[in-house]
């Protein structure tokens, strides 16, 4: 593979164990906090609390004409902003602590390059279908679930992308996303020595900043299933599952970051995929495998993915994609 080198500093940048935290912490503030600066960006909750069910069930209420929810148009558009404007700034201060902004964008993997070789193109393509590959089984299940309806997938593909939803769940979230949690959080990272001398550590820790960015959205779901106690502990148990589903989400990541040398659109695409597919649902899987009378094929699609998975994952797979 052909990379356009930028030219390097004279001194390399270093940075504090301590300093590098602190920017970590710096990066994710900024990016959450985007979404709360401007009164066009916040939510509005304005109802009372609701009774709660026979089984004290909490259950999502109709939302107010006076309030402004998390998937109105207008908040996803200046939501969209926000980020944007938050993640140019990351970057902009990883240019500023690099002094040259060739440099930075070589580390946040945003530097060109160019395949000049079928190998080179390989090379550059392989990565990307790491994570594809754990959701054989989600995949297969989905695939005939569909073949089943006669989903077109033109029509799929509307209904995920062209509209203000899907825009922000798979094209600017990703991007942005990963650009901070990811790119910049790292490369600040191993701008420390002692942090950058265990990449284990840095797989493993960076990725708590992403998992805490998402705590916030407790308030609304306890605002969106009544303010009851049982949609608080609706609100806790979500959002501490989601927490450990991104963290670990961005643990994987992250490892798909420093092992392709500092690729951010391998996670970029690893994270849209995600979020299209959601988190995995084995038993309405097998009820689809099983109606379909594959369920066999479905339960080998599942063992399949997350064996080739693993063994990718082992350095006696990582040479194939990887090298």
């Amino acid at each position: 593979m052909v990379f356009l080198v930028p030219p390097q500093p004279l001194m390399s940048t270093t940075l504090s164990p301590h300093t590098a935290h602190l920017l970590g912490v710096a990066f994710a503030s900024i990016y959450v906090g985007s979404i709360y600066v401007l009164k066009t960006t916040r939510l509005v909750f304005t109802t009372q609390p609701t009774k709660a069910g026979p089984a004290d069930k909490p259950r999502e209420r109709m939302r107010a004409h006076n309030e402004r929810w998390r998937d109105d148009p207008d908040v996803i558009k200046s939501r969209i902003t926000a980020v944007s404007i938050a993640t140019v700034l990351c970057v902009g201060i990883i240019c500023w602590i690099h002094q040259s902004v060739p440099v930075a964008l070589a580390g946040l993997g945003l530097w060109p390059f160019l395949p000049s070789s079928l190998s080179s193109i390989y090379c550059t393509l392989a990565p990307h279908l790491v994570t594809p590959l754990l959701f054989l089984g989600p995949l297969y299940a989905s695939f005939l679930s569909s073949s089943s309806r006669y989903d077109s997938l033109a029509a799929r593909t509307r209904t995920l992308f062209f509209n203000w939803a899907g825009l922000r769940n798979y094209v600017v979230a990703p991007i942005t996303e990963e650009i901070v949690f990811r790119a910049c959080v790292l490369s600040v990272y191993q701008l420390s020595p002692k942090l950058a001398s265990s990449k284990a550590s840095l797989v493993f820790t960076t990725p708590l900043n992403f998992g805490l960015a998402h705590l916030h959205h407790a308030w609304e779901t306890y605002n969106r299933f009544g303010r009851t106690q049982a949609a608080l502990k609706r609100a806790i148990l979500s959002s501490v599952f989601q927490m450990a589903y991104t963290t670990l989400f961005g643990a994987h990541c992250a490892y798909l970051f420093l092992q392709t040398g500092h690729s951010i659109f391998v996670p970029i695409t690893a994270h849209v995929f995600c979020n299209i597919m959601g988190f995995p649902e084995f038993a309405e899987d097998l009820r689809t495998g099983e109606s379909e009378g594959r369920k066999g094929r479905v339960v080998s699609a599942y063992l399949i993915g997350v064996v080739g998975f693993a063994y990718l994952l082992m350095p006696a797979g990582r040479w194939l994609w990887c090298a």
